[in-house]
C-alpha cells in the first residue's frame, strides 16, 4: 500500500501548498511501517516525573527515524498497592507479556515494608519473563564529574553482565522459629548450568559486539564460594573455547571492586552472578558520575526486555520537578538499541551528550540549572535540530 501510494505521488504537480496539506499523510504513512507496543509502567515518587522525559524523547527521535511507539501505561506501584491491595495484577501481566518492550520508572514506596513491591512487580516480572540479563553499561561522558582521581571518560566505558534470575534472588530458603532466640534464617543461591551458561554465552557475544579491547572478564569468589564458582568457571572456560578472538581472565569480587576504583580503564565487559552484579553495579554508576545518568536493561534476547533507570524512586524529591532525567532517558536509548534500532539510539545518546556537556551544571537533584522537564526539553531540541 506504502509503494502504491508514493508511485501515485509521481503523477501529482509539485505544489507547495499541496505538499503542505498532504505532509501529515505522508508522514502517518511513513510511520506505518514499524510500530513497538511499550508497556509503561510509571511507578513511584520521581518515576513518573523521569519516565515523562523518556517518553517525549522517544516521541521525537521516532519522528526522525520512520517508527511508531505505542504506549500503554500500567499504574503498578505503591499507591496502587495502598488503594486496591493488588501488586502486579495477572491481567496487567498478560498485557506486558504481549509488549515489544517495558519501560519503567522505579519501584518504591516509603509507606510500603521494603520487599513488597520489590519481589511483587520486579523480580516477578524478571522471573516471568525470564529476563536472565542484567545489562549495565558503565560509561562516564564528558562534562560529567567522577569522584576517580585523573580518571576522564576515556578510562570509564565498561558494561557488566549481571546474571538476572538465579542466585540468591531465585527465594529459595525460609525462616524456622521466627521471633525466638532459637530462630533460623536461610537463604540459599542457587545457579543452574543452563542459567549460568546462556548468561556467560550472552557476555561473548556482547563483548564480541563491542569490539573494542574484547575482553572479557569473569567476576567470583572461587576461594571461598568453591560450589557456585567452580560450575561458573568451568563453564567460562568451556565457552571461551569458541570464542578464540575474545581474551578472558578472572578476578575475586573484592579485587575487581578495588580495581574498578584504581584502574576502571581495564575493563571491556565484566560477567558475574546475581548479588555481586547487583553490587559491582552500583559501584560503576557512582564512578560514572551518579545515580542520575546510570540506566540498565533487563533483557530476555528472546522475548520482552525490561528498560530502567537505576536510581530508585527518590520519594523526597516528588513533585518538585527536580530530579536529573538523564538515566531514564539513556534508559529510552538502550531500549531502543535492543530492539534494533540503532541510529535512533546514537542519536538519543548524541543528545544527551550535548547536554551534559554543555548545559547541565551538575548531576545531582536540584544542582542542574534547569528543572527536570527542561532537561527534556533540551535533549529534545537537539534531536529535531539535527
Amino acid at each position: 500500500m506504502l509503494f502504491a501510494f508514493s508511485f501515485c505521488l509521481l503523477f501529482v504537480p509539485a505544489c507547495p501548498g499541496w505538499i503542505s496539506a498532504w505532509q501529515p499523510i505522508i508522514r502517518y504513512m511513513a510511520l506505518k511501517q514499524k510500530q513497538y507496543d511499550i508497556a509503561v509502567i510509571p511507578g513511584d515518587g520521581t518515576g513518573p516525573e523521569v519516565l515523562a522525559q523518556g517518553l517525549k524523547v522517544l516521541e521525537a527521535v521516532s519522528e526522525k527515524y520512520g517508527f511508531r511507539p505505542a504506549f500503554h501505561q500500567h499504574n503498578l506501584g505503591g499507591e496502587h498497592y495502598m488503594k486496591t491491595g493488588e501488586i502486579l495484577p495477572d491481567e496487567s501481566l498478560d498485557l506486558i507479556k504481549r509488549s515489544d518492550a517495558i519501560y519503567l520508572g522505579a519501584i518504591g514506596h516509603p509507606d510500603v515494608p521494603p520487599g513488597i513491591l520489590e519481589k511483587g512487580i520486579l523480580l516477578r516480572l524478571r522471573f516471568e519473563l525470564d529476563q536472565y540479563i542484567n545489562l549495565r553499561p558503565v560509561k562516564l561522558y564528558p562534562g560529567v564529574e567522577t569522584p576517580l582521581k585523573d580518571k576522564g571518560p576515556e578510562q570509564v566505558d565498561f558494561v557488566v553482565i549481571r546474571e538476572n534470575t538465579e542466585g540468591l534472588y531465585a527465594g529459595s530458603g525460609g525462616i524456622l522459629r521466627r521471633g525466638t532466640p532459637y530462630e533460623v534464617a536461610i537463604q540459599e543461591s542457587i545457579s543452574t548450568r543452563m542459567g549460568v551458561e546462556r548468561c556467560i554465552r550472552y557476555a561473548f557475544e556482547a563483548c564480541r559486539r563491542r569490539n573494542r579491547a574484547k575482553r572479557l572478564t569473569l567476576c567470583g569468589k572461587t576461594n571461598v564460594l568453591t560450589y557456585t564458582f567452580d560450575l561458573w568457571e568451568r563453564t567460562f572456560k568451556e565457552v571461551a573455547k569458541e570464542y578464540p578472538d575474545i581474551e578472558t581472565d578472572y578476578a575475586h569480587v573484592d579485587a575487581l571492586c578495588m580495581w574498578m576504583i584504581k584502574n576502571p580503564e581495564y575493563f571491556d565487559v565484566i560477567v558475574t552472578e546475581n548479588m555481586f552484579g547487583d553490587i559491582i553495579t552500583d559501584l560503576g554508576a557512582v564512578i560514572q558520575g551518579g545515580m542520575g545518568v546510570a540506566a540498565g536493561g533487563n533483557i530476555n534476547p528472546e522475548a520482552v526486555s525490561m528498560f530502567e533507570p537505576i536510581g530508585g524512586s527518590a520519594p523526597k524529591y516528588t513533585g518538585k520537578n527536580i530530579v536529573n532525567p538523564i538515566a531514564a532517558i539513556l534508559a529510552a536509548q538502550l531500549m531502543l538499541e535492543t530492539l534494533g534500532e540503532a541510529e535512533a539510539a546514537q542519536m538519543i545518546e548524541k543528545a544527551v551528550m550535548k547536554v551534559l556537556c554543555d548545559d547541565l551544571k551538575g548531576m545531582g537533584a536540584g544542582q542542574m540549572g534547569y528543572s527536570t522537564s527542561e532537561v527534556g526539553d533540551l535533549v529534545v531540541e537537539f534531536i529535531e535540530a539535527s
